[in-house]
């Protein structure tokens, strides 16, 4: 039997194979009727099929669907709803199941006695029901009477189907005259057992587009989709074989493997697709090779992972089959000759946003992937302002794994996307019941990775758990130095890859490693288990700090960029490590490793969290040595003294100082004076002498240790307070000698600030070309760092060369993207210090003031990119032109001379 609209293929299976009665109803209102409904069908031994909302994790319409595609007899019950529209559709699924069950399906309708009023469309629909001639139909008072009802019609009906398969075959009918003799019968239709897909496929297009095209050409007979369980690879497969079923004459066959427990099954469960006989008077192989020989067929082989041996076969297949072609999905490659890979990867991700969310934008794939699952359990969830923050934290958190964010989405009918999100930090647990008709291991998460795991070898999961202990991306060598296994890491790596149970990726020219975070937590609880957490969390956190240290002793020079990306790469193993030396109370090694990595931590965009470590060692009840002190208040009193009163960050930074000078690490107490020196001018009240007799001991102990990177850093702090005491040009004269070390260096930070005061310092001078071609280099070097504050400040730059320039719009976009780039890294606000900004305060206050407001507002919403470009542009477009500085008495008194 089969529907208007409905497919012969059973994709979403019943509970079991008992002749099926499908009750169709309004859920609430007949609650009670839908369980004497259930329990009088099951008396008769058959197996009711009812709908509940919110069972499984599918469309309504999809799940009623193929469960009436399934079913034999159709019972109605009726009261005086008619049932929820969808916003898409025009019936109720109460009168969308009556129109999709078949003509021929048998149809029992009960309606129940009312002394209220049906709703007008309920009615409407009664009154189709009662000219149906191919139902019965009942009226009934109560669930009992329903029951006796159900009960006797359904035996009734029974046996009349059986009366009539006995009733005795009609008298055959005379042979055809030539005459009648009909046309031969056309050619067999190809073969088609491709599962129906129940649900959108997001994300999707560019490798599916990649995968046809290739089956589509003539030297491409076997692809194999890897990639580590849930990430979608069946999903991607049906529908690329779906959209090349006009490419295959003789068909598209879907052979799934999860349910076969070994190789030795395999053909016969291809055979059992294809409708060859097992007879046992040839092997099964060969006659395969028979039924293949001489048909252009694609042959679909899902979850080949746990069947590996049967490899054989595929090759046998092929070579037997001119015209055959094979689309695999697996864990691992099949290693055969010709075989085609395709990595299948996680789903696109929520990119950082620099602006308000705009609904009218398209979603990245695992949000839509996210809300159309949650919209199936709970249909009137929505994408809101106040809800896309947390359902974007969870598609990336979950990184992009379709399984995942399928399980997670599942809870929404329980949980809000907040408070899913903050559960979230228990990813294994909360990840579970899934669709009930995925194989039990894809029903979870943590099944998913077990599943994957029993396919490994000894060593190989000995080597996963070990891995567990990485945070992020890690090297082979960090693997080699960490692991138990240094040998054989790289063999054993490369079968953990072949399963996709690791990620590797080239980065920057080297190769890294990563697993998923959920197999992380799996192989964590693995190695804790085992008693060897600890163990292995000692050996993770001494090769990171050895290796930091390494790489901190040439992060100032030439080598810096380099450094700095390697680093960056390994940030998370980073952080773990001294999360971990917080943890066992080593506050000497924490200091000196936070010392080492200075650079990077302001490069990397990370001194408030190296603040945050350092403040946990402050507030501790045990010792903590001089050194380790006097580490841990400058980073508390350096990082904050933009946002905090100097009354408050003074005394921690001026008992730094003296710690490093009482141990006489003179470059140390030169670095802290820097700060301290600034720390003096945040005021209120400014203190300028201190700031000065700070700055020019800072400046004599960094020249006198050679510490010419310090050095530089204490030229432009003291052309800053040169520029507050109103000399421009003595300000010139700092801000040149701190470029002339940073060339000298070829350090790439203290170029760009040194480039970006240049520029600040001749522009306050009037010197617009010197100052935008400073600027200009400036920009472009803080691009290459990859970090918000270095392009922040090279944008604020040009924000005075606009300025000047009397480019209204430009002034506006540039000062809104350079703000939005501050919040968004949670910078302090520059207003007060930066002085470029002083230029763009007369426009504010006067009759440009509305149009400034804005193209304001419109940067906020510019990407860098975009605004770098437009930052440049205006770089090209300068001519020569002169702003003059005005008497005054502070900083704010430079204004463009009009």
């Amino acid at each position: 039997m089969g529907a208007p609209g409905l497919t012969n293929r059973a994709v979403i299976r019943t509970p079991d194979q008992r002749l099926r009665v499908f009750v169709s109803s309004t859920l609430k209102e007949l609650a009670a009727e839908r369980k004497v409904a259930r329990a009088a069908i099951e008396r008769l031994a058959a197996a009711p099929v009812m709908f509940e909302l919110g069972a499984r994790p599918h469309p309504p319409r999809a799940l009623y669907r193929a469960y009436l595609e399934q079913s034999d007899i159709f019972v109605g019950l009726y009261w005086e709803k008619y049932g929820w529209v969808a916003p898409d559709e025009s019936v109720s699924g109460l009168e969308d199941e009556y129109n999709l069950a078949p003509p021929s399906m048998p149809r029992l309708m009960y309606i129940k006695e009312t002394t209220g009023e049906r709703e007008p469309r309920l009615v409407e629909l009664l009154d189709r029901i009662r000219t149906d001639d191919m139902a019965s139909f009942k009226y009934f008072a109560d669930p009992a009477e329903l029951a006796d009802l159900l009960v006797t019609d359904l035996a009734t009906l029974l046996a009349e189907r059986f009366d009539e398969s006995r009733a005795p075959a009609p008298p055959a009918p005379p042979p055809p005259t030539a005459e009648e003799v009909p046309p031969p019968a056309p050619p067999p239709q190809p073969v088609s057992a491709l599962p129906l897909p129940l649900t959108q496929l997001f994300g999707r297009e560019e490798e599916c587009t990649s995968i046809v095209e290739r089956l589509s050409t003539d030297g491409v007979r076997l692809i194999t989709l890897t990639g580590p369980g849930g990430i979608g690879k069946t999903r991607l497969a049906i529908e690329a074989a779906r959209r090349l079923e006009h490419v295959f004459p003789d068909g598209v066959v879907f052979v799934p493997l999860a349910p076969v427990e070994n190789a030795v099954q395999v053909p016969s469960a291809i055979a059992q697709v294809l409708g060859v006989r097992d007879t046992g008077d040839l092997p099964l192989e060969q006659k395969l090779v028979t039924a293949l020989r001489d048909r252009r067929m694609l042959l679909v082989l899902d979850n080949f992972e746990h069947v590996m041996p049967a490899s054989s076969l595929v090759t046998a297949l092929l070579e037997g089959a001119p015209s055959l072609k094979v689309l695999v999905t697996s864990r691992a490659l099949l290693r055969l000759l010709g075989e085609h890979s395709v990595d299948v990867a996680p789903l696109e991700l929520p990119a950082p946003r620099t602006g308000a969310w705009d609904p009218d934008q398209p979603l990245p794939a695992s949000v839509e992937l996210f809300v159309e699952r949650a919209r199936s359990v709970k249909p009137d969830f929505e994408l809101t302002p106040d809800n896309i923050d947390a359902v974007e934290r969870i598609s990336s958190t979950l990184e992009g794994v379709p399984l995942a964010i399928e399980l997670a989405a599942a809870r929404i009918r329980l949980l809000s996307p907040a408070s899913l999100l903050e559960r979230l930090d228990r990813r294994l647990a909360l990840l579970v019941g899934g669709q009930r008709n995925l194989p039990p291991r894809q029903q979870a998460v943590r099944s998913t990775i077990e599943w994957s795991t029993r396919l490994l070898g000894g060593r190989e999961r000995n080597l996963l758990w070990q891995l567990g202990g990485f945070a992020g991306r890690f090297s082979l060598e960090a693997a080699e130095a960490v692991t138990d296994v240094s040998g054989e890491v790289l063999s054993l790596l490369e079968a953990l890859v072949d399963t996709s149970l690791l990620r590797q990726q080239d980065r920057g020219g080297r190769t890294y490693f990563q697993l998923l975070a959920t197999v992380r937590e799996y192989a964590l609880e693995q190695l804790d288990e085992q008693g060897l957490l600890e163990k292995f969390r000692n050996r993770h956190m001494r090769y990171f700090v050895d290796w930091g240290r390494r790489m901190g002793a040439d992060l100032i020079g030439r080598a810096q960029r380099e450094r700095v990306q390697a680093l960056h790469e390994e940030r998370d193993n980073l952080r773990a490590a001294v999360r971990h030396l917080l943890e066992v109370r080593d506050w000497s090694t924490t200091a000196e490793f936070a010392w080492a990595l200075l650079p990077y931590w302001w490069i990397g965009g990370l001194l408030g969290e190296v603040r945050g470590w350092m403040e946990e060692m402050l507030d501790s009840e045990e010792a903590v040595s001089g050194r380790a002190r006097a580490i841990a208040l400058y980073y508390t009193g350096a990082i904050g003294y933009w946002q905090e009163s100097a009354a408050s960050i003074v005394p921690n930074l001026e008992e730094s100082v003296e710690l490093f000078r009482s141990m006489k690490a003179e470059a140390d107490e030169g670095i802290a004076l820097i700060s301290l020196g600034l720390a003096y001018v945040t005021g209120p009240p400014q203190d300028i002498p201190g700031a000065v007799s700070s700055l020019e001991r800072s400046l004599q102990l960094l020249q006198d240790t050679g510490h010419l990177w310090g050095a530089g850093l204490a030229q432009i702090a003291f052309g800053r307070i040169e520029l507050m005491r109103e000399d421009p040009r003595s300000a010139l004269t700092h801000f040149s000698a701190a470029l002339r070390l940073a060339e000298q260096q070829q350090d790439a930070l203290a170029l760009t600030l040194a480039l970006d005061h240049v520029g600040v310092g001749h522009l306050l001078l009037g010197h617009l070309p010197d100052a935008t071609s400073a600027m200009r280099r400036g920009l472009q070097v803080s691009v290459g760092l990859h970090h918000d504050e270095f392009l922040a400040l090279g944008l604020e730059g040009f924000i005075g060369v606009a300025a000047v320039q009397g480019d209204v719009e430009r002034a506006g976009l540039l000062t809104g993207a350079a703000r939005a780039l501050r919040e968004r890294a949670g910078m302090f606000n520059p207003s007060e210090s930066a002085f470029v900004y002083k230029f763009v305060e007369g426009i504010r206050a006067g009759d440009d003031g509305p149009r400034f407001e804005r193209n304001y507002e419109q940067g906020r919403r510019l990407s860098p990119q975009t605004a770098v470009q437009t930052a440049l542009e205006l770089a090209d477009a300068a001519a020569p032109g002169e702003a003059a500085p005005v008497a005054g008495d502070g900083a704010e008194s430079w204004v463009p001379r009009p």
